[in-house]
């Protein structure tokens, strides 16, 4: 064993049982509103991103002499936005099932 976990081992054994703990508990309502807060960012940014498709692929379908690809990238776009506010409604389904007032 080297010197230095040596010293790391010795310091554990002179630390008191039972250190301090900080901190809030965490409780459903708080899963719940992370839970929240991360599905709403992530849908912004990606309804933002399925926005700029459609606008991007729009644009190329305006001024194409093949609009075949423009059409794919604007369906591309609508799809995706669709999954993103499908995802959304099932997040927030878990996020209510988690503190149970899906069932109140």
């Amino acid at each position: 064993m080297n010197k230095l976990k040596q010293l790391a081992y010795a310091g554990l054994a002179l630390a008191p049982a039972s250190l301090p703990v900080g901190g809030n508990a965490v409780t459903l309502s708080t899963a719940q509103d992370i839970i929240q807060r991360v599905a709403q960012f992530l849908i912004v940014i990606s309804m933002v991103i399925a926005v700029i498709m459609i606008v991007y692929g729009g644009i190329r379908w305006m001024i194409a002499s093949d609009p075949a690809e423009a059409k794919k990238i604007v369906l591309n776009g609508i799809i995706g936005a669709a999954i993103v506010l499908a995802v959304g409604v099932i997040l927030q389904t878990v996020a209510g099932i988690v503190t149970f007032q899906a069932f109140s």
